[in-house]
């Protein structure tokens, strides 16, 4: 079977996945090209597979026309295979925890998640951040997503709930990231790029970070996944 048609049905339902209020109703989302369909095979669980690529086959491949499959993409030049995936689903809370509060950049969350990965923070909390399924967040995270454990919920309403994590915040008026004594159990938390952390979440920190710096201020992209790797070394 090939799908030739942009009026499909089936199309039309699935293009309208790259609308947040639809992704959230559907629970699903829309990754494109080859190395997220290769990340969402091992890590991800997929719905259906839409490519021009008939050397791809499984019973969840759909072949479809180059004209369709643009339709799909929200890239000018799409790769040849689109999955559609459900959303990942959250694991139990692990010992090292990053929380992101507002942050609104899809390219800093992209980073933020890569190096939480890398610097072995497995679980992130998501807090009213830019939504973690846009097709920027999803290319920028280069399928790292499908490897954490992520969960969305306010920022006070885990930290009331996971009592036993010390929570360090950031701030421009904190204490050396290299001074401070780091638990095992710990969690660290990034604010909006402009303003910062709330005042309501700074009043619960256990300690706040800053880091030593030459310029006036780091990208929250570049200063949490300094911090992070901080952490980890020790």
């Amino acid at each position: 079977m090939k799908i030739s048609s942009v009026n499909n049905q089936l199309i039309k339902d699935t293009v309208k996945l790259h609308n947040k209020k639809y992704r959230d109703l559907e629970n699903q989302f829309i990754t494109e090209g080859y190395h997220l369909y290769e990340e969402a095979v091992k890590y991800g669980n997929i719905k259906t597979v839409f490519t021009i690529d008939e050397t791809i086959v499984g019973d969840k491949v759909i072949y479809v026309t180059l004209p369709v499959l643009e339709k799909l993409s929200q890239t000018k030049k799409p790769q040849g295979i689109l999955c559609v995936c459900e959303k990942v689903k959250n694991n139990e809370v692990t010992d090292k925890v990053l929380i992101l509060e507002r942050i609104q950049d899809p390219g800093n969350l992209g980073t933020l998640l890569r190096s939480a990965l890398g610097f072995g923070f497995n679980t992130v909390v998501l807090d009213n951040t830019c939504d973690l399924y846009n097709d920027k967040v999803i290319r920028s995270t280069q399928g790292n997503l499908f490897k954490l454990n992520i969960i969305e919920k306010n920022t006070i309403e885990f930290m009331i709930q996971n009592p036993d994590y010390k929570y360090y915040g950031t701030s421009m008026n904190g204490v050396e990231l290299s001074k401070i004594e780091y638990d095992k159990k710990l969690a660290l938390i990034l604010g909006n790029e402009g303003s910062g952390i709330s005042k309501e979440v700074l009043s619960l920190t256990s300690e706040n970070i800053t880091i030593k710096t030459n310029v006036e201020s780091l990208n929250v992209g570049v200063a949490g996944s300094i911090i992070m790797h901080h952490i980890s070394r020790i």
